[in-house]
């Protein structure tokens, strides 16, 4: 095998067990968290939308994501799909 696969094989191992999107940092999430915190916690969100001071995130994709429903700044409530 060359060193350029072995590369290859190791730098995705590294990108997987870095996700963030995981039910360890989904049962980290609380009510009442504020965005940052949030954030902090599952990086940068994928997508966001929102309007009159109510906002809902999602990192991920269709088969494993975590979107946080947030009021304000603040989050209201919480889903997750496909997360271990």
């Amino acid at each position: 095998m060359s060193m350029r696969v072995v590369a290859l094989v190791a730098g995705c191992l590294l990108l997987a067990a870095c996700n963030k999107i995981n039910q360890d940092n989904y049962t980290q999430l609380k009510a009442g968290m504020s965005k940052n915190e949030v954030e902090g916690l599952l990086g940068k969100p994928g997508e966001c939308a929102g309007a009159l001071g109510m906002s809902s995130c999602t990192w991920g994709d269709e088969q494993r994501f975590i979107s946080v429903q947030y009021a304000g700044d603040k989050v209201m409530m919480f889903s997750g799909k496909g997360l271990k």
